[in-house]
């Protein structure tokens, strides 16, 4: 792949909207495909670990401000979908 399929740009946004908008956009990706999220909020990189922990997916990069998650797969639960 060439790079991220899609890029949420979150700076400036507080905790938790980065997530938020990140499980939004998720299931607009393939799976396999990464997606982009730029956060300064400094608890994304914490938030980001335990959501791809949570949901199944992979932090690829994790050098704030810049997260790159892969999507592994289709939720799993009702509740994974909700985001």
């Amino acid at each position: 792949m060439s790079g991220p399929a899609v890029t949420l740009d979150c700076r400036g946004m507080a905790c938790p909207r980065p997530i938020i908008e990140l499980a939004r956009r998720i299931g607009e990706i393939e799976i396999g495909a990464e997606l982009e999220l730029l956060a300064d909020d400094p608890a994304a990189h914490a938030d980001l670990i335990a959501w791809c922990r949570m949901r199944g997916h992979t932090l690829v990069v994790a050098d704030p401000p810049r997260f790159v998650v892969r999507r592994v797969g289709p939720p799993t639960t009702r509740a994974a979908a909700a985001g």
